[in-house]
């Protein structure tokens, strides 16, 4: 019987050993995240929220502004949106 309460102590341990180094490392990410922000070395993606490097490879120039994107997809789907907005539809002339 304690052989099993020994086993089912130490594979708890090895469990939490391993799990507490995750939630660390994602602190530590975190961390890194902010400090890089502050310093101004990443920006939000304008459509997910996600941060990513200044001089990412996706960018999108918006007159002086450059947008930069995590993906594709939230570049296209940006560039959908503008185009949304900067295209107005037509409006019916008044026949006299």
């Amino acid at each position: 019987m304690w052989k099993f309460i020994i086993i089912g102590v130490a594979l708890f341990l090895i469990y939490k050993l391993f799990t507490g180094d995750k939630k660390k490392q994602e602190m530590e990410n975190k961390e890194t995240i902010k400090q890089k922000v502050a310093a101004g070395k990443m920006v939000k993606d304008p459509v997910c929220g996600t941060y990513v490097d200044k001089d990412g490879d996706i960018r999108v120039r918006e007159g002086e502004k450059i947008r930069v994107f995590c993906s594709y997809e939230c570049r296209d789907l940006y560039l959908k949106q503008i185009d949304a907005i900067t295209i107005e539809p037509e409006t019916p002339k008044d026949k006299d």
